[in-house]
Protein backbone atom coordinates (compact mmCIF):
# COMPACT_ATOMS: atom_id res chain seq x y z
CA UNK A 1 0.00 0.00 0.00
CA UNK A 2 1.52 3.07 -1.35
CA UNK A 3 -1.56 5.67 -1.43
CA UNK A 4 -1.93 7.64 1.67
CA UNK A 5 -5.73 7.78 0.61
CA UNK A 6 -6.10 4.12 1.26
CA UNK A 7 -4.03 4.71 4.97
CA UNK A 8 -5.73 5.39 8.19
CA UNK A 9 -7.35 8.81 8.74
CA UNK A 10 -3.71 10.49 10.37
CA UNK A 11 -2.00 9.95 7.60
CA UNK A 12 -1.76 12.42 4.09
CA UNK A 13 -3.32 15.58 2.86
CA UNK A 14 -5.28 17.21 6.15
CA UNK A 15 -8.59 17.37 3.53
CA UNK A 16 -11.80 16.99 5.16
CA UNK A 17 -12.49 12.84 5.33
CA UNK A 18 -9.51 12.77 2.96
CA UNK A 19 -11.24 13.69 0.19
CA UNK A 20 -9.79 15.48 -3.10
CA UNK A 21 -8.37 19.15 -2.62
CA UNK A 22 -9.33 21.63 -5.38
CA UNK A 23 -8.07 25.09 -5.23
CA UNK A 24 -9.57 27.13 -8.11
CA UNK A 25 -13.09 27.72 -9.39
CA UNK A 26 -11.62 26.02 -12.97
CA UNK A 27 -11.15 22.56 -11.07
CA UNK A 28 -14.79 22.86 -9.79
CA UNK A 29 -16.12 23.41 -13.22
CA UNK A 30 -13.90 20.11 -14.13
CA UNK A 31 -14.69 18.11 -11.64
CA UNK A 32 -18.68 19.02 -10.91
CA UNK A 33 -18.54 17.61 -7.22
CA UNK A 34 -21.97 18.08 -5.40
CA UNK A 35 -20.25 19.00 -1.87
CA UNK A 36 -17.29 21.36 -1.51
CA UNK A 37 -15.98 21.74 2.29
CA UNK A 38 -14.54 25.41 2.29
CA UNK A 39 -12.82 26.69 5.23
CA UNK A 40 -13.30 30.18 6.87
CA UNK A 41 -10.73 30.79 9.51
CA UNK A 42 -11.84 33.72 11.22
CA UNK A 43 -12.56 34.31 14.49
CA UNK A 44 -11.63 38.42 15.42
CA UNK A 45 -15.35 38.88 15.62
CA UNK A 46 -15.25 36.99 19.43
CA UNK A 47 -16.43 38.92 22.97
CA UNK A 48 -14.57 35.93 24.78
CA UNK A 49 -12.48 33.40 24.24
CA UNK A 50 -10.36 32.94 20.87
CA UNK A 51 -9.24 30.32 18.42
CA UNK A 52 -11.89 29.31 16.15
CA UNK A 53 -9.59 29.93 13.48
CA UNK A 54 -7.90 26.74 13.64
CA UNK A 55 -11.14 25.10 13.53
CA UNK A 56 -10.93 24.14 10.00
CA UNK A 57 -7.89 22.42 10.02
CA UNK A 58 -9.02 20.45 12.97
CA UNK A 59 -12.45 19.56 11.98
CA UNK A 60 -11.09 18.26 8.76
CA UNK A 61 -8.97 15.69 10.53
CA UNK A 62 -11.23 15.08 13.58
CA UNK A 63 -12.17 10.92 12.42
CA UNK A 64 -10.52 8.13 13.11
CA UNK A 65 -11.59 6.12 10.18
CA UNK A 66 -13.15 7.05 6.73
CA UNK A 67 -16.89 7.44 6.34
CA UNK A 68 -17.32 4.13 4.90
CA UNK A 69 -20.80 3.04 5.40
CA UNK A 70 -23.62 5.03 7.60
CA UNK A 71 -25.29 2.04 9.77
CA UNK A 72 -28.39 3.79 10.47
CA UNK A 73 -28.96 5.23 6.94
CA UNK A 74 -27.54 2.06 5.00
CA UNK A 75 -25.77 4.58 2.90
CA UNK A 76 -21.88 5.27 1.24
CA UNK A 77 -21.93 8.71 1.72
CA UNK A 78 -18.85 9.14 -0.12
CA UNK A 79 -19.40 6.81 -3.05
CA UNK A 80 -23.02 8.27 -3.92
CA UNK A 81 -22.00 11.93 -3.69
CA UNK A 82 -19.09 13.65 -5.12
CA UNK A 83 -17.30 15.41 -2.03
CA UNK A 84 -14.18 18.30 -2.51
CA UNK A 85 -12.41 20.05 -0.21
CA UNK A 86 -12.10 23.75 -1.97
CA UNK A 87 -9.76 24.82 0.65
CA UNK A 88 -9.48 28.02 3.44
CA UNK A 89 -10.91 31.66 2.11
CA UNK A 90 -7.88 33.56 2.54
CA UNK A 91 -8.50 35.09 6.52
CA UNK A 92 -5.74 37.77 7.57
CA UNK A 93 -5.61 38.54 11.08
CA UNK A 94 -6.67 42.21 11.93
CA UNK A 95 -8.45 42.28 8.38
CA UNK A 96 -11.91 41.96 9.23
CA UNK A 97 -13.73 43.07 5.59
CA UNK A 98 -11.20 42.11 4.04
CA UNK A 99 -11.61 38.29 5.09
CA UNK A 100 -15.19 38.61 5.31
CA UNK A 101 -15.14 39.61 1.73
CA UNK A 102 -12.64 36.54 1.08
CA UNK A 103 -14.94 33.93 2.41
CA UNK A 104 -18.45 35.31 0.65
CA UNK A 105 -16.13 35.02 -2.55
CA UNK A 106 -15.24 31.93 -1.46
CA UNK A 107 -18.18 30.61 -1.16
CA UNK A 108 -19.96 32.19 -3.47
CA UNK A 109 -17.52 30.35 -6.32
CA UNK A 110 -19.43 27.03 -4.86
CA UNK A 111 -22.95 28.09 -4.69
CA UNK A 112 -23.11 29.86 -8.06
CA UNK A 113 -22.38 26.30 -9.28
CA UNK A 114 -25.30 25.02 -7.66
CA UNK A 115 -22.61 22.71 -5.44
CA UNK A 116 -23.65 22.83 -2.18
CA UNK A 117 -21.11 24.77 0.45
CA UNK A 118 -20.47 23.15 3.70
CA UNK A 119 -18.30 25.60 5.33
CA UNK A 120 -16.20 25.24 8.63
CA UNK A 121 -16.04 28.32 10.66
CA UNK A 122 -14.23 30.17 12.21
CA UNK A 123 -16.26 32.61 14.73
CA UNK A 124 -20.16 33.17 13.86
CA UNK A 125 -19.52 36.29 12.10
CA UNK A 126 -18.50 34.08 8.98
CA UNK A 127 -21.81 33.51 8.62
CA UNK A 128 -22.96 36.76 7.52
CA UNK A 129 -20.76 36.66 3.90
CA UNK A 130 -21.42 33.24 3.54
CA UNK A 131 -25.42 33.06 3.52
CA UNK A 132 -24.90 36.39 1.64
CA UNK A 133 -22.91 34.54 -0.92
CA UNK A 134 -25.76 31.96 -1.26
CA UNK A 135 -28.50 34.21 -1.25
CA UNK A 136 -27.22 35.84 -3.98
CA UNK A 137 -26.60 32.84 -5.80
CA UNK A 138 -30.53 31.90 -5.80
CA UNK A 139 -33.38 34.01 -6.93
CA UNK A 140 -34.66 36.69 -4.21
CA UNK A 141 -36.36 35.21 -1.11
CA UNK A 142 -36.17 31.62 -1.80
CA UNK A 143 -33.42 30.62 1.03
CA UNK A 144 -34.64 30.42 4.45
CA UNK A 145 -32.59 29.57 7.84
CA UNK A 146 -32.36 26.99 10.21
CA UNK A 147 -29.94 28.46 13.10
CA UNK A 148 -28.98 26.14 15.76
CA UNK A 149 -27.11 28.05 18.53
CA UNK A 150 -27.21 28.92 22.32
CA UNK A 151 -27.09 32.93 21.47
CA UNK A 152 -29.41 34.62 19.04
CA UNK A 153 -26.52 36.34 17.42
CA UNK A 154 -28.78 39.67 16.63
CA UNK A 155 -27.03 41.78 18.62
CA UNK A 156 -26.57 45.54 16.87
CA UNK A 157 -23.01 45.34 17.31
CA UNK A 158 -20.30 44.65 20.21
CA UNK A 159 -18.73 47.76 21.39
CA UNK A 160 -19.37 49.11 18.13
CA UNK A 161 -18.03 46.19 16.19
CA UNK A 162 -20.28 45.43 13.15
CA UNK A 163 -18.57 41.98 12.35
CA UNK A 164 -18.90 40.45 15.87
CA UNK A 165 -20.03 36.88 16.32
CA UNK A 166 -23.26 38.68 18.24
CA UNK A 167 -24.56 40.53 15.17
CA UNK A 168 -24.09 38.24 11.91
CA UNK A 169 -28.09 37.31 12.21
CA UNK A 170 -29.05 40.81 12.46
CA UNK A 171 -26.80 42.04 9.26
CA UNK A 172 -28.29 38.93 6.85
CA UNK A 173 -31.76 40.58 8.40
CA UNK A 174 -30.73 44.04 7.47
CA UNK A 175 -29.42 43.61 4.53
CA UNK A 176 -32.31 41.45 2.76
CA UNK A 177 -30.53 38.80 2.01
CA UNK A 178 -32.50 36.37 4.29
CA UNK A 179 -35.97 37.77 5.49
CA UNK A 180 -36.66 37.56 9.58
CA UNK A 181 -39.63 35.61 9.36
CA UNK A 182 -38.09 32.78 7.63
CA UNK A 183 -34.84 33.11 10.00
CA UNK A 184 -35.65 30.16 12.78
CA UNK A 185 -33.48 30.09 15.91
CA UNK A 186 -33.04 26.60 18.15
CA UNK A 187 -31.75 25.65 21.11
CA UNK A 188 -31.47 29.10 22.75
CA UNK A 189 -30.89 29.87 26.26
CA UNK A 190 -28.70 31.51 29.08
CA UNK A 191 -28.77 35.42 29.56
CA UNK A 192 -28.64 36.76 26.30
CA UNK A 193 -29.42 38.45 24.45
CA UNK A 194 -31.30 41.51 26.10
CA UNK A 195 -35.25 42.20 26.34
CA UNK A 196 -34.55 45.02 23.36
CA UNK A 197 -33.04 42.79 21.04
CA UNK A 198 -35.56 40.06 21.69
CA UNK A 199 -38.22 42.95 20.72
CA UNK A 200 -35.98 43.83 17.36
CA UNK A 201 -36.47 40.12 16.71
CA UNK A 202 -40.20 40.18 17.16
CA UNK A 203 -40.70 43.10 14.97
CA UNK A 204 -38.69 41.27 11.80
CA UNK A 205 -41.17 38.66 12.14
CA UNK A 206 -38.47 36.16 13.52
CA UNK A 207 -39.20 32.72 14.91
CA UNK A 208 -37.11 31.01 17.80
CA UNK A 209 -37.37 27.79 20.01
CA UNK A 210 -36.08 27.87 23.65
CA UNK A 211 -33.78 24.67 24.67
CA UNK A 212 -36.78 24.38 27.38
CA UNK A 213 -39.20 23.71 24.25
CA UNK A 214 -36.59 21.14 23.26
CA UNK A 215 -36.86 19.02 26.57
CA UNK A 216 -40.61 19.55 27.05
CA UNK A 217 -41.84 19.22 23.81
CA UNK A 218 -39.03 16.81 22.31
CA UNK A 219 -36.58 17.70 19.50
CA UNK A 220 -38.62 15.98 17.02
CA UNK A 221 -41.37 17.96 17.13
CA UNK A 222 -39.19 21.43 17.04
CA UNK A 223 -37.96 20.59 14.35
CA UNK A 224 -41.38 20.13 11.79
CA UNK A 225 -41.83 23.46 12.92
CA UNK A 226 -38.47 24.59 12.16
CA UNK A 227 -38.72 23.11 9.28
CA UNK A 228 -41.92 24.46 8.40
CA UNK A 229 -41.22 28.28 9.06
CA UNK A 230 -38.01 28.47 7.35
CA UNK A 231 -40.20 27.26 4.33
CA UNK A 232 -42.84 29.52 4.92
CA UNK A 233 -42.48 31.09 1.38
CA UNK A 234 -38.71 29.74 0.71
CA UNK A 235 -37.90 26.91 -1.23
CA UNK A 236 -34.07 26.01 -0.26
CA UNK A 237 -32.82 25.89 3.34
CA UNK A 238 -29.16 27.11 4.65
CA UNK A 239 -28.12 25.55 8.01
CA UNK A 240 -26.10 27.09 10.46
CA UNK A 241 -24.65 25.25 13.50
CA UNK A 242 -22.94 26.97 16.32
CA UNK A 243 -21.27 24.40 18.32
CA UNK A 244 -21.85 26.05 21.98
CA UNK A 245 -26.12 25.04 21.00
CA UNK A 246 -24.52 21.43 22.51
CA UNK A 247 -23.83 21.21 26.25
CA UNK A 248 -20.79 22.61 27.56
CA UNK A 249 -20.14 18.67 28.37
CA UNK A 250 -20.00 17.53 25.20
CA UNK A 251 -18.33 20.56 23.32
CA UNK A 252 -15.81 22.24 25.66
CA UNK A 253 -13.83 23.98 23.01
CA UNK A 254 -15.77 26.64 22.07
CA UNK A 255 -15.72 30.35 22.57
CA UNK A 256 -18.68 30.88 25.22
CA UNK A 257 -19.89 27.99 26.43
CA UNK A 258 -23.57 27.89 28.00
CA UNK A 259 -24.34 25.36 30.46
CA UNK A 260 -27.79 23.16 29.65
CA UNK A 261 -27.98 22.37 26.24
CA UNK A 262 -28.25 19.89 23.51
CA UNK A 263 -27.09 15.90 23.51
CA UNK A 264 -25.06 15.21 19.81
CA UNK A 265 -27.53 12.39 19.55
CA UNK A 266 -30.53 15.02 19.15
CA UNK A 267 -28.67 17.35 17.25
CA UNK A 268 -27.36 15.01 14.84
CA UNK A 269 -30.92 13.34 14.40
CA UNK A 270 -31.83 17.03 13.98
CA UNK A 271 -30.05 17.91 11.28
CA UNK A 272 -30.57 14.35 9.64
CA UNK A 273 -34.08 15.32 9.85
CA UNK A 274 -33.97 18.94 8.27
CA UNK A 275 -31.75 17.56 5.18
CA UNK A 276 -33.80 14.80 4.28
CA UNK A 277 -36.79 16.61 4.82
CA UNK A 278 -35.74 19.85 2.78
CA UNK A 279 -33.97 20.66 -0.29
CA UNK A 280 -30.65 22.18 1.44
CA UNK A 281 -28.17 24.49 -0.58
CA UNK A 282 -25.56 25.29 2.52
CA UNK A 283 -24.40 24.45 5.56
CA UNK A 284 -21.75 25.96 7.91
CA UNK A 285 -20.29 24.36 11.48
CA UNK A 286 -18.93 27.50 13.54
CA UNK A 287 -17.26 28.82 16.78
CA UNK A 288 -15.39 25.53 17.52
CA UNK A 289 -12.03 26.45 19.59
CA UNK A 290 -9.64 24.09 18.83
CA UNK A 291 -7.29 25.24 22.18
CA UNK A 292 -10.02 24.57 24.45
CA UNK A 293 -11.08 21.28 23.42
CA UNK A 294 -9.79 18.23 25.28
CA UNK A 295 -9.80 15.23 23.35
CA UNK A 296 -10.91 16.49 20.11
CA UNK A 297 -14.56 16.17 21.52
CA UNK A 298 -15.63 19.32 20.11
CA UNK A 299 -14.38 18.89 16.40
CA UNK A 300 -15.39 15.28 16.50
CA UNK A 301 -19.06 16.60 17.54
CA UNK A 302 -18.86 19.19 14.61
CA UNK A 303 -16.89 16.97 11.92
CA UNK A 304 -20.13 14.60 12.62
CA UNK A 305 -22.68 17.38 12.13
CA UNK A 306 -20.81 17.94 8.85
CA UNK A 307 -20.97 13.85 7.46
CA UNK A 308 -24.40 13.51 9.01
CA UNK A 309 -25.79 16.09 6.42
CA UNK A 310 -23.40 14.49 3.55
CA UNK A 311 -25.00 11.44 4.49
CA UNK A 312 -28.32 12.33 4.62
CA UNK A 313 -27.75 13.97 1.30
CA UNK A 314 -26.57 10.76 -0.22
CA UNK A 315 -29.58 8.99 0.91
CA UNK A 316 -31.53 11.70 -1.25
CA UNK A 317 -29.28 11.34 -3.97
CA UNK A 318 -29.12 7.52 -3.90
CA UNK A 319 -32.98 7.14 -3.40
CA UNK A 320 -33.89 9.62 -5.97
CA UNK A 321 -31.71 7.64 -8.43
CA UNK A 322 -33.94 4.55 -7.69
CA UNK A 323 -37.07 6.19 -8.26
CA UNK A 324 -35.85 7.38 -11.69
CA UNK A 325 -34.89 3.95 -12.61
Amino acid sequence: MDNAADGPAYLGPTTFCKVPLLTSAAQLDDVKPDVAIVGAPWDEGVTYRPGARFAPRSVRTASYQAAEWHLELEVAPLEVLRVVDYGDALCLPGLAEASHAAIRERVGDVAQRRIIPMVIGGDHSITWPSATAVAAAYSPGSVGIVHFDAHADTGNSSWGNLYSHGSPMRRLIESGAVSGRNFVQVGLRGYWPPKDVFEWMRDQGMRWHLMGELRDRGVAAVIEDAIAQALDGPQYIYLSVDIDVLDPGFAPGTGTPEPGGMQPVDLLHAIRQIVLRTDIVAMDVVEVSPPYDWAEITAQNAHRCLLEAISALAVKRRDGAAGAA
